[in-house]
């Protein structure tokens, strides 16, 4: 689990990036995040990168991602 809250864009995405070089390709990533704009740019970094977003939920001041790495 990677928890970002706190961090303001764009870390949420940049540290994201970084967790996932340390994974191999089908690894599951959850990221919590608190920063609003993670809702938009999340999903954005993986239909651009090649991962895959399995789940995207709104918790009580914040998100929380479920990713799976791609190539």
């Amino acid at each position: 689990m990677l928890d970002l809250k706190g961090l303001k864009c764009p870390l949420p995405v940049l540290k994201t990036r970084k967790a996932l070089t340390r994974l191999s390709n089908g690894d599951r990533l959850t990221v919590l995040t608190t920063d609003p704009m993670a809702e938009i740019d999340i999903p954005h970094f993986c239909s651009e990168n090649g991962h895959t977003l399995v789940e995207a939920e709104r918790l009580d001041g914040g998100h929380r991602f479920v990713l799976t790495k791609g190539n």
